[in-house]
């Protein structure tokens, strides 16, 4: 049985990730019931083209959420800032309605938003700046609206572009800014 050379940095930031991705799942667990299902908020930060953070109406800390349904570009991807802000402009400080669906990996719930003219995943697909978020054999939620926007050749559509799943898997994470 061989162990592994613990004196390797690879070694040690691989321990660290995994102790912070398991602290920041529990205490996203531990506080699941603090995040209400329901409830209206105000968008006060528009991290990516998929990750914000609101404030509830009702009060209470900032909730940073996820996009459910959707699959923005990295940050440092192409197209990812044009992705942000795009969806900053189009939610920056307005009222949004918000249901929670569960926790993703990293603690954050996932969220279907609304504003007057809609759903806003649906709106970030149907204009270019994400895709329709593809789990096992299913092409997504926004199938339509991505196929629309493809036709329409509208944002990252407008030439070919890689899958924010497939430029981590190739890129990993973009540095932390």
């Amino acid at each position: 049985m061989s162990f592994p050379d613990f004196s390797t940095l690879a070694w040690w930031r691989a321990i660290a990730t995994a102790l912070i991705v398991a602290l920041v799942g529990s205490y996203a667990q531990a506080r699941g019931g603090d995040v209400p299902q329901e409830f209206l908020a105000r968008v006060v930060h528009v991290h990516d083209g998929d990750t914000l953070w609101v404030e509830p109406e009702e009060g209470g800390p900032r909730i940073k959420l996820r996009l459910d349904g959707v699959d923005a570009p990295e940050i440092c991807q192409a197209g990812g800032e044009a992705s942000r802000d795009a969806l900053a402009r189009h939610l920056q400080d307005q009222p949004v309605q918000v249901r929670t669906r569960h926790l993703d990996r990293y603690g954050r719930p996932l969220a279907r938003l609304k504003v007057e003219e809609g759903d806003v995943g649906a709106w970030l697909v149907r204009e270019g700046h994400a895709w329709s978020y593809r789990y096992q054999n299913s092409s997504g939620p926004y199938a339509m609206e991505e196929l629309l926007a493809r036709a329409l050749r509208r944002g990252l559509f407008a030439q070919p572009s890689e899958e924010p799943r497939d430029f981590r898997r190739r890129h990993g994470p973009c540095p932390q800014r």
